[in-house]
């Protein structure tokens, strides 16, 4: 009988819902691709399948996704990036083989030139360096929930989202302002 797992927060930009896959991290935190089957799984959500993951590589998608966390996190608070995160993006981008390819329908997709995990997190690296470079239009912050934290990539016309996802974490504090005042209300005067 297989465990179920969380669900995936997929967000719309690859290098930080790839970060989404370790969510909750101020509080107690969810690991979204605790197995490396579920790496696989995320992998093909996010148009980048592969034929299998060992351990070994789920480690080093870990580590990325620790880096590009950790770099996000220092562009969105204004501060240096992390040395050995950028060495981790670095090699990760140039460690796969990897090629943009134009569909008939004008849209980017990667093709993976041997469907490894390396292939993949070359993908995800490369993705996050145009991020960190600024190559991207948009800018980098971090979830207003002080449980989650996390980093996001707003690309919305005023650049003040505030959640990394408003299914979630938005819903999450609304809910709870609103008990909030729910219990501050006039029942609690009598």
């Amino acid at each position: 009988m297989r465990a179920e797992f969380p669900d995936f927060r997929l967000g719309t930009v690859l290098a930080t819902g790839f970060t989404a896959t370790l969510t909750e991290r101020q509080g107690e935190p969810v690991e979204r691709i605790p197995v490396p089957q579920r790496l696989v799984d995320w992998l093909a959500v996010v148009g980048l399948a592969v034929d299998s993951c060992t351990p070994a590589q789920l480690d080093l998608a870990r580590e990325l996704r620790e880096s590009v966390h950790a770099a996000a996190t220092a562009a969105a608070t204004g501060a240096p990036l992390p040395a050995s995160a950028v060495h981790v993006l670095n090699d990760r981008s140039t460690a796969g083989r990897a090629a943009a390819v134009l569909t008939p329908e004008g849209e980017r997709h990667w093709h993976l030139a041997s469907a490894s995990v390396e292939d993949a997190l070359s993908v995800i690296a490369a993705d996050a360096i145009g991020i960190l470079s600024g190559e991207r239009d948009g800018k980098l912050a971090l979830c207003a929930s002080p449980t989650c934290r996390a980093a996001f990539f707003d690309t919305s016309q005023s650049r003040t989202r505030k959640w990394c996802d408003m299914n979630t974490c938005g819903n999450r504090q609304k809910k709870a302002r609103f008990h909030a005042k729910q219990r501050n209300g006039p029942a609690s005067a009598e």
